[in-house]
């Protein structure tokens, strides 16, 4: 039961859900086990590698969908600012299940380093395996950055996609950045293990089955530390990107009413926004219209779909000018959660 006494049914949340996680939760699942298939058949190590990571990536991806799902409960009275932060608890579940994983891969590495194959077999079992995983987190890894540009309304389409999402990551709900860094790393991961089936299948060089298997277990690792950073931020709470700041003042500014912003804060849950701040209105208005003009420039913020709580207090103008947007290079501009 919500605060507005609705009940909310179970596949109205799930159809909230973050798709892109639910996807790779699935493409992986399915991953996984082919790639074992293959590693039990070849004994390849870089094929043990690549399974283990897509082990991971389709265990924590599954718990970052079901805590999307729970993070689009509504508020209740008793949390009335709502379950944005629960995907935060998700992902660092998530961290720990790649840790886990990353350290088993290079222990694995290392022990096929201390104990290179001898002989090389199934070769092309291998190959059309990581063919396939290429093909299959790449497409992942390009739907992801679909919903980074979805999720950051930046409106790139065709290729330039693909820079796009990179620059504005930090911008994108926490369940899409942890599926485009995993499947960045499964991507670069498959890549590597093919090139090391490839080689060890066509040279002497054993060793490069254990080096290939160590290095994946050290971008795991990469991962696991980014997507640990980046939502321990987020539970602590953290300010908007300037972008959403400067989008807010300019919708706060388009009531001619309103002469300044003595202050304003808006705080990142999630995917989602709370917004507080102080406005300044003309001299001389009626409590009744300066009432009216608080309760437009909130509705008007509440359209937009990532604005999910909006707090004004309103005082006359002072006369001096307080609010000034803030100047930052988008490009430049560092992930937050």
């Amino acid at each position: 039961m919500n605060s507005d006494g609705k009940k909310e049914g179970f596949w109205q949340l799930v159809k909230k859900g973050n798709t892109s996680s639910g996807a790779a939760a699935l493409g992986n699942a399915g991953l996984s086990i082919v790639k074992g298939i293959a590693a039990a058949m070849t004994g390849s190590g870089a094929m043990f590698a690549s399974m283990m990571h897509s082990i991971a990536d389709a265990i924590n991806q599954a718990f970052v969908f079901a805590g999307s799902v729970l993070a689009e409960k509504k508020p209740t009275k008793r949390f009335p600012t709502g379950f944005g932060r629960v995907i935060n608890l998700f992902c660092m579940v998530a961290v720990v299940v790649v840790t886990i994983m990353a350290y088993e891969t290079i222990h694995e590495g290392l022990h096929l380093l201390a104990h290179p194959p001898t002989e090389s077999h199934g070769f092309w079992l291998n190959f059309i395996v990581l063919l396939i995983a290429i093909l299959i987190d790449g497409f992942i890894l390009f739907k992801a950055m679909k919903e980074i540009v979805h999720e950051s309304q930046s409106h790139a389409k065709g290729m330039a996609i693909v820079p796009t999402a990179f620059r504005n990551v930090g911008r994108a709900a926490p369940p899409t950045r942890l599926v485009f860094y995993e499947d960045l790393v499964a991507t670069s991961g498959a890549l590597l293990a093919l090139i090391a089936v490839v080689v060890t299948s066509l040279t002497n060089f054993a060793l490069l089955d254990g080096i290939s298997s160590i290095l994946i277990g050290c971008l795991m690792f990469l991962v696991a530390f980014k997507v640990g950073y980046d939502n321990m931020v987020g539970l602590i709470g953290v300010a908007a990107p300037p972008e959403v700041e400067d989008k807010v003042s300019k919708i706060i500014f388009s009531h001619p009413e309103v002469t300044d912003i003595a202050s304003m804060r808006i705080l990142q849950e999630g995917r989602y926004y709370h917004v507080e701040a102080m406005l300044e209105l003309k001299k001389g208005m009626t409590l009744a219209d300066a009432d009216d003009i608080k309760f437009k420039v909130r509705d008007s913020l509440l359209l937009e779909s990532d604005i999910v709580d909006v707090g004004i207090g309103i005082i006359e103008d002072n006369g001096i000018q307080s609010w000034a947007p803030r100047k930052t290079d988008p490009s430049a501009q560092k992930p937050v959660i």
